[in-house]
Formats: C-alpha cells, sequence, structure tokens
C-alpha cells in the first residue's frame, strides 16, 4: 500500500499553546510539531540537540511566523531545564494547553550482556523524562485551573516481547502505565492524559541508517507492507490533544496496522 495523501490542517487547535519534546528533526517529534502549528496551536518545543533544535525553530518561525513558534535546548533527564521548558511556555503565552511528551532513547542489548548504565539511561530519559515532563505539565494545569491535555509517545513494544530490547520495552511499558495512573489523578481538574504507541516510523535519515535487510524484516510484519510516516503519527497525536477526544483519558492508542 503507497503513502496516503497528506491531510490538511482544520484549525482543531487554534490559539492553544503545546510543549513539545525532542521535537528537532525529521522523526515524530518534529512533525508534531508542524502538524500543531497547521492545526492552529503556538509551540514551544524543547530537544537535547541545541543547534538542530535552534535549526528547527528558525525553519518553522519562517513559515509559520516568529510569534507562534519559541525553543529552549532542554534535556529531560534534567530537572531544572524541565522547568525552564515550561516557564517559558507560560511566560510567553501565559498558559499552557497541550504537552506532547516525545522524548525517548532506545537501544539494542542482550539483557545477560545489559550494562547498568545502558539500563539506566534508556529508563531515564524514556520513563523518568516523561514523568519529569508529566508532573511539571499537571503543576502547570492544576495553577491555571483551565484543564489541558497530556500525549505520551509509548511504543508498541510496550505490550510486546522483542529480543535485545528488554531496557525500552520496560521503559514504554511504564510509560502506558504512568499515563494510565496520572489521568486517574489529573480527571479531577479536568486535564486528560493519554498515549500513542507506535510500531514503526520512518523518516529518510532513519531509512538511510538502517540495513536493507532489518528494513525489510520490519516491514514485512505490517499489515499494509511498509513503514508508517512521522506525520501519521502526528495525526493520532493530534486527535487526542483536540475536542474530538474529549471523553478519552488513560487510553494508549496503538498507531500501527500490528495488533497487541
Amino acid at each position: 500500500m503507497s503513502t496516503p495523501d497528506y491531510v490538511p490542517g482544520h484549525g482543531l487547535l487554534k490559539d492553544r499553546t503545546a510543549v513539545v519534546t525532542a521535537a528537532a528533526g525529521a522523526g515524530i517529534g518534529g512533525a508534531t510539531a508542524r502538524r500543531l502549528l497547521e492545526e492552529g496551536a503556538r509551540i514551544v518545543i524543547g530537544d537535547a540537540h541545541a543547534r538542530r533544535l535552534k535549526e528547527t525553530e528558525e525553519a518553522l518561525a519562517a513559515e509559520f511566523g516568529a510569534d507562534r513558534v519559541t525553543s529552549l535546548p532542554c534535556d529531560v533527564t534534567d530537572e531544572e531545564q524541565v522547568q525552564a521548558l515550561f516557564a517559558l511556555a507560560e511566560h510567553t503565552h501565559g498558559r499552557l494547553d497541550i504537552v506532547v511528551n516525545n522524548a525517548g532513547l532506545g537501544g539494542t542489548a542482550a539483557l545477560v550482556d545489559m550494562s547498568d548504565e545502558q539500563w539506566s539511561r534508556v529508563l531515564d530519559v524514556t520513563l523518568n523524562g516523561t514523568f519529569r515532563c508529566t508532573r511539571a505539565a499537571l503543576r502547570s494545569f492544576r495553577a491555571s485551573g483551565g484543564g489541558g491535555v497530556i500525549v505520551n509517545n509509548a511504543s508498541v513494544i510496550g505490550w510486546r516481547a522483542q529480543t535485545g530490547q528488554a531496557h525500552y520495552a520496560a521503559a514504554k511499558a511504564g510509560v502506558m502505565a504512568l499515563t494510565r495512573c496520572a489521568a486517574l489523578e489529573a480527571a479531577e481538574f479536568g486535564v486528560r492524559v493519554n498515549a500513542v504507541a507506535p510500531s514503526l516510523a520512518m523518516h529518510p535519515h532513519l531509512v538511510k541508517v538502517t540495513s536493507e535487510e532489518l528494513l525489510a524484516e520490519l516491514t514485512a510484519r505490517e499489515a499494509f507492507g511498509r513503514y508508517a510516516e512521522p506525520w501519521e503519527v502526528a495525526n493520532v497525536i493530534v486527535f487526542l490533544a483536540s475536542a474530538y477526544s474529549s471523553y478519552m483519558t488513560g487510553e494508549t492508542v496503538s498507531v500501527s496496522s500490528q495488533h497487541a
């Protein structure tokens, strides 16, 4: 099946303010930042890679307007940097409406040979980073009293077993559990918390560093016989961030043609 046509924006998030982590580059974070802008939102983007982040900000600002795009380098393993990112959003736009926790780190290592550092690094970025940003978002939403939405980026591997992925699978399963628990706690002040779980989303840079054999193996598992474009995942994130999903919270939506 060929890739479908790009879906134009419909103003679903007009005048909303959104924070997106790990938003520099061609992956899901970058695609989400663009989709939010196309739907009318203002965005504050963070990423640990300062140079790429600045380049992303400048490109998006040139296309959508400098008043709608702000950035700040942010390593989600650093609590001070997380607080600074959220403070920037509140200071720049007066309030916060949407948070997309996209930051995550993968890797491949057999559990029997995995070091403590390999395990801890993946968990600290992927799970603890999502916790830190979720906590910051909830504090901001509670203080404003105006509700809000959090969308976390999980993965189908949080449901499935795969060799060499024990640390990443544990982290993503943790993101799903965090999403459920945060949703229950946040409901009392009108905040929804959901997650997406992609299977295989690729972009040109990632394709270049992936062997043809591995890419063929991974795409063969997909019912459509192809990988997802990052914007296809971003479309579902926009849905969860919008009023179209107003009665959904604590859910993890599989963005995949594979079944859990």
